[in-house]
């Protein structure tokens, strides 16, 4: 018995987020499914970033057990053949048996996207978070580097979410602008709770629209309130950009 490692991107459009689901199809259940039927033995994979409805990945994370003597790179050249198009594998290899991604120290990294012109672009639509209302990428910038640090982000969690604690560390938190029209936020972090960078989104969206002061983010993260921070952010402008362990 072995374990694998996939690095796996996807378009997250038509599925109901990465875990299986009993009202949708789920990345997890596609993979699940083209594993079991290459192997002809029943896989399960378990995932790093249990991405929701809508959400996208360049690089997330999945391993699973198996019997087959097929070398661990190999996997990602056999299931691309059977995959969707728009799931890939990007990358696969053998790793110890008792690495677990969820279990294992990392660095994730998520990036927010916002298409921030006069009228939508339907070339965009699928992986940008479209408004109108101008924003001023400066003040976002500003109020982006306050996340920067340990911090509770019980702000910044949905309610009824079920975890430990909600304290978190971020190591960066940038605001680019490309070209005139697409802004993009950028949050590197050792983990995040269940909506927390669409909530950091939607509030960074609020003051670079001029609802909120750039220096209200450590009060809204002291106020340890979901009511405090700004909306949750449309699922389709998040991509998990990738996820880094050591060695």
């Amino acid at each position: 018995m072995k374990r694998v490692m996939l690095t796996v991107a996807y378009d997250g459009t038509n599925y109901h987020g990465w875990q299986l689901q009993s009202n949708g199809i789920s990345i997890e259940e596609v993979l699940n499914r083209c594993l079991t039927q290459l192997l002809k033995e029943p896989v399960q994979v378990i995932g790093a970033s249990r991405t929701d409805a809508g959400v996208h990945a360049w690089g997330n994370i999945a391993v699973f057990d198996t019997q087959a003597r097929m070398p661990g790179e190999k996997f990602s050249y056999a299931l691309n053949q059977r995959l969707p198009e728009d799931i890939r594998i990007r990358d696969s290899r053998e790793v110890p048996a008792d690495f677990h991604p969820r279990k294992t120290d990392s660095i994730k990294t998520y990036e927010y996207r916002i298409l921030n012109e006069e009228f939508p672009n339907p070339v965009k639509r699928l992986y940008s978070h479209f408004t109108y209302i101008p924003l001023d990428e400066k003040r976002m910038r500003e109020a982006a580097l306050l996340f920067v640090g340990e911090h509770d982000f019980k702000s910044f969690c949905a309610v009824g979410a079920q975890v430990k604690t909600t304290t978190r560390t971020i190591y960066s938190c940038e605001v680019e602008k490309d070209g005139n029209d697409i802004i993009t936020i950028r949050v590197t972090g050792n983990g995040f709770l269940y909506n927390m960078v669409r909530i950091i989104a939607g509030t960074l969206i609020r003051v670079g629209g001029g609802e909120m002061a750039p220096d209200e983010i450590p009060q809204i993260l002291g106020k340890k309130d979901r009511t405090a921070a700004g909306p949750t952010a449309p699922a389709h402008g998040l991509t998990m950009m990738g996820i880094e362990y050591g060695e």
